[in-house]
């Protein structure tokens, strides 16, 4: 081939930073064995919201601010979504909201969650078969940690909520996706 070192040596490293090839000193370059497998970014489009949803936090919208911030930290959870007595979704309240709240100098024992939560038609919500790639980028965009996963219905809202994908959801999905790249 008539090509020097130096001339090989930038594709080399590309060859090895991906796998294929791996670099030892006094032997040189040789093949690991990995084959092309199909582009994570194809992979990723893939994967559905259900793949990698959790179970919804729901309270009534008669639940008081005080009894709304003790169900966050029993469940260990960000966002808590709040239904009507039809339970259908009619708003959503996050750990700033409670904050805040609590803060505020109310009477948090005395005071409904309805006060203080972010109302429909303002909630970010998405559908279990919508693409997890969307649902990421609505998060970041939007910059919350959870979105109800909703499916639509003949009463109340229109929207019940069957679930939640949340950070830590997508945390578990770079997670999966780093295992099944290195085996």
């Amino acid at each position: 081939m008539s090509l020097t070192r130096a001339t090989l040596r930038p594709d080399l490293a590309i060859l090895t930073m991906s796998g294929f090839l791996d670099a030892r000193p006094r032997v040189g370059y040789f093949y690991t064995g990995k084959t092309d497998s199909p582009a994570l970014s194809d992979e990723i489009q893939k994967i559905k919201v259900h793949h990698y949803q959790s179970r919804p936090v729901i309270v009534e919208q008669s639940t008081s601010v005080y009894e709304a911030i003790c169900t966050m930290f029993l469940e260990d959870c960000g966002t808590l979504f709040i239904v009507d007595k039809q339970t259908t979704l009619v708003g959503v309240v996050s750990r700033k909201d409670l904050l805040r709240a609590s803060m505020g100098g109310q009477a948090i024992e005395t005071t409904p969650v309805s006060i203080i939560m972010t109302r429909m038609p303002n909630i970010t919500m998405c559908e279990k078969e919508d693409s997890i790639i969307e649902v990421a980028h609505k998060l970041i965009s939007r910059q919350i940690d959870g979105l109800p996963i909703v499916k639509k219905v003949d009463v109340g809202s229109g929207y019940e909520v069957v679930g939640r994908i949340t950070k830590t959801n997508m945390t578990s999905l770079l997670v999966d996706l780093a295992k099944n790249e290195g085996t």
